[in-house]
């Protein structure tokens, strides 16, 4: 087994487009591990807001497999969901036959102006160019409604959470979880233009999932899912370990602190 001490040196990181790709073969694999997000988020997104979820027209950008679309349909939101990879719109719409799902991005929104009371991005809006992202935002929210970003990321006042965040960064040669909370810790970089002002908040929730569970999440990121199977199999294994050690009956508690930037069309 290769240990994260004397694994060879990480490769050469892939391209912003590869990762956003490699999705679509993960599909069943993301849908089934990855965590979702508390009620407590939503509410958030409603004060900030201004307005009710209920009988909105919300429209969930970069939906993947549905896990926001599905929360957001469940709040009373009429919901549309805009998903670019042919693979995560199939296994929404293999989960969710009842929701309407496009394809598209949110450099490119395949909606007519002023349609749109939120527009929300779970996990979705770094993938896009700001530059194309932010007027198209703005052409499509009718007046007075809400962008709302958001995303999971990794509380280092944890213990196991912070040791695992170092193995994972001394594996791939970055900050992992600095990398991960990037832009949703930093509205300049939601938003270079400065269009767009930003409040923030924050969300601290939990979930306990087996240990199997813990490590397909893992896996199911797009900096695993781009290199040798060889090599993530190797990681998993010896992160099985470390897991089993804190862990031994086998059940994770995950903790998240989920950033949510939101933005009013005033």
């Amino acid at each position: 087994m290769t240990t994260s001490q004397s694994r060879p040196p990480a490769p050469t990181p892939s391209s912003h487009t590869t990762r956003a790709h490699s999705f679509n073969a993960a599909a069943a694999q993301y849908a089934a591990n990855r965590p979702s997000y508390p009620p407590a988020l939503l509410d958030a997104v409603e004060e900030e807001a201004g307005r009710s979820l209920t009988g909105a027209t919300a429209v969930d950008v970069g939906a993947g497999t549905g896990i926001a679309t599905a929360l957001l349909h469940a709040r009373g939101a009429d919901v549309l969901a805009v998903e670019p990879g042919e693979g995560m719109a199939a296994q929404f719409r293999a989960t969710f036959p009842d929701i309407p799902i496009v394809r598209g991005d949110g450099n490119a929104l395949p909606l007519a102006a002023d349609t749109a009371d939120f527009l929300t991005y779970a996990q979705a809006w770094h993938w896009t160019d700001t530059a194309r992202s932010v007027p198209e935002a703005l052409r499509v929210l009718r007046p007075g409604g809400a962008l709302a970003l958001w995303w999971n990321t990794t509380p280092l006042d944890v213990d196991w959470i912070a040791a695992q965040d170092d193995r994972l960064s001394r594996f791939f040669g970055v900050a992992t979880a600095a990398e991960k909370r990037g832009t949703a810790d930093r509205t300049d970089l939601a938003d270079p233009s400065g269009r767009l002002r930003f409040t923030r908040r924050e969300v601290r929730w939990s979930r306990r999932v087996s240990v199997d569970t813990h490590l397909a999440n893992i896996g199911s990121h797009s900096a695993f899912l781009v290199i040798p199977e060889a090599r993530r199999t190797a990681f998993l294994a010896e992160e099985r370990s470390h897991l089993l050690k804190a862990f031994p009956d086998e059940v994770v508690e995950e903790t998240y602190d989920v950033l949510l930037l939101v933005a009013r069309n005033d």
